[in-house]
């Protein structure tokens, strides 16, 4: 991707955006980037922002899925899924320092389509349990983190197959532009201020109410009660770390999200969009809870994929995460399946298989897993989103004294 003229003064707002907004990157911090080779200009854009931010120092970490492919295909079963001590020894010295982590993600849906799932899956479950400690410094927000994305001809040739592949590019770049609030016209950052603002209130508004549990229905066949754990807390937007620096962990967002019960989820629930996992598209599937637990499924596509991300440890069968999201929403509005989860998340009401995030409970950022799990909040080494909202979505919220609030009607927010 070379940039000129109009792209290259968008790039150059976008990466201050994911720098200034997103990461929030400080003086005397360590910023660590995982981005696509393909986008290695944009890469530049960023350090260049991060060490005008005063960043001490930038690691960047290139990646390829074709070339990730070509391992898995090549390596045998024990080299691939082998984690190898030094890169835990990496990870781990990055935790000793004043860390920041900014991924720019582009999927590659489907290219794994023929590779072993159950190769892919023992690599990733070897993975996430040598480097939990990682996962859990960012999902307790002990350091900002922020996830952004880029286009790549692959990715967009996939979203929009009847476009030639230039003009696939181009339309899915201007669809991230749009859904990021990036615009030659407006300051991106000042943008973010006034959609953080809209989603606090949001936020606000649903925790004034401190609902039990939500109650889903719509015409695919969706009939489902969430309980919420005490002392719940929503969330979405700009969020707070340890350290006392704002930040924004996802661009685009548009929801407001909190902690389910993991001992208190029953009823069916039926996605709406498919579900990247591993480079496989799970589409078309339905998982039915009973007392936390999924005790049934099926997927008309790569249903051994989903029993792969269910099996992968007890609390995969158990929800972390319940999102609200309003149909009608910039990014709903697109009507683009953008096969990335990031995007397709913030276009409907979704739900996430595995571990909670502790700020989505009353003092929880100070309480050990142990002590999260005695107050319900569910642990695994997955936290795979999935989206199950629709235009006809409906959701009565019980409160405390049992009284009950539409909360959606068709589709969208009504409190």
């Amino acid at each position: 991707m070379l940039l000129t003229g109009g792209i290259m003064n968008l790039l150059e707002k976008y990466a201050e955006l994911a720098i200034r907004t997103g990461v929030n990157v400080q003086a005397g911090q360590t910023l660590r980037i995982n981005v696509k080779a393909e986008h290695y200009e944009f890469a530049r854009l960023l350090v260049k922002e991060a060490y005008a931010c005063g960043a001490k120092k930038v690691i960047v970490e290139f990646n390829d899925d074709i070339i990730g492919k070509e391992h898995a295909v090549h390596q045998d079963f024990d080299t691939y899924v082998e984690v190898p001590e030094w890169l835990k020894v990496k990870i781990n010295s990055l935790l000793e320092e004043d860390l920041c982590n900014l991924s720019v993600y582009a999927p590659s849906p489907g290219l794994f389509a023929d590779v072993d799932g159950e190769k892919l899956a023992t690599a990733s479950k070897n993975q996430s349990e040598a480097l939990k400690a990682y996962s859990d410094y960012m999902m307790a927000n002990r350091g900002q983190w922020s996830l952004v994305s880029l286009p790549t001809k692959a990715w967009a040739k996939t979203v929009f197959p009847e476009l030639p592949e230039d003009e696939a590019y181009e339309k899915l770049f201007d669809a991230i532009l749009y859904a990021t609030r990036v615009t030659e016209e407006k300051d991106p950052v000042e943008a973010w201020k006034e959609h953080n603002a809209t989603l606090h209130h949001q936020n606000k508004v649903l925790n004034d109410y401190n609902f039990k549990s939500l109650h889903f229905k719509n015409s695919l066949g969706t009939d489902i009660v969430v309980g919420l754990v005490n002392d719940h807390i929503w969330s979405g937007g700009a969020e707070v770390a340890e350290n006392g620096v704002v930040f924004n962990p996802n661009m685009p967002t548009e929801e407001s999200f909190t902690m389910p019960d993991r001992t208190n989820v029953n009823g069916r629930v039926y996605s709406t969009k498919p579900l990247n996992y591993q480079g496989k598209l799970i589409d078309e599937f339905w998982l039915e809870f009973k007392d936390g637990v999924v005790i049934d499924f099926d997927a008309k596509k790569e249903k051994e994929t989903l029993q792969a991300l269910l099996d992968t440890d007890e609390g995969s069968r158990r929800i972390g995460e319940i999102a609200l999201i309003s149909h009608k929403s910039p990014i709903s509005d697109l009507n683009i399946l953008f096969l990335n989860t990031l995007f397709d998340e913030n276009a409907s009401c979704h739900m996430a298989l595995g571990r909670a995030y502790p700020m989505n409970i009353k003092g929880g950022l100070e309480m050990t897993q142990e002590e999260l799990l005695a107050h319900n909040s569910n642990d695994s080494l997955n936290h795979e989103d999935f989206m199950f909202g629709s235009e006809d979505m409906s959701i009565i919220g019980l409160t405390q004294d049992d009284k009950e609030v539409v909360v959606f009607d068709k589709g969208n927010f009504v409190i």
